[in-house]
Formats: structure tokens, C-alpha cells, sequence
């Protein structure tokens, strides 16, 4: 197997999760989605998942001077 397709089959998405929304944050979605003409959901979702989480491990960073540097 040459490099590219080892790395094809790292960023292939095959781990499933779900997520469960009252009715208020799914019609927020809903009229997000239709405002912004957003088309496909999941990429949506993922894209603002993952903008967080970098977002927050960006501030978290370890430093030289912590104690407890924070890994993933």
C-alpha cells in the first residue's frame, strides 16, 4: 500500500456519533441552515465541532512553566 492511500484511509470517516437537540435548538438549526443556505448538515456540524475544539485546545496549550501540560 503506498503512502497516499495509507493516508486516504486515515482521514476516511468511519467512526459514527449522534447527537440528540430539544425542539428550540433544532429549530434554530433548522432556520440557521435555511438563512445561510447551508446544504449539507453534517459537514456543518463537523466543521463547528471541530473550529471548537482547536479553538479550545489553541487557549489550552501547553507552556514551558506548566506544572500539568494538558495532551490530548
Amino acid at each position: 500500500m503506498n503512502s497516499r492511500n495509507h493516508k486516504d484511509l486515515n482521514l476516511k470517516r468511519v467512526n459514527k456519533t449522534s447527537i440528540a437537540f430539544n425542539n428550540h435548538e433544532l429549530k434554530a438549526i433548522n432556520q440557521y441552515c435555511r438563512k445561510f443556505r447551508v446544504r449539507n448538515k453534517s459537514k456543518f456540524m463537523r466543521e463547528a465541532i471541530i473550529t471548537e475544539v482547536l479553538r479550545k485546545f489553541d487557549k489550552h496549550h501547553p507552556s514551558l512553566f506548566d506544572d500539568h501540560p494538558r495532551l490530548f
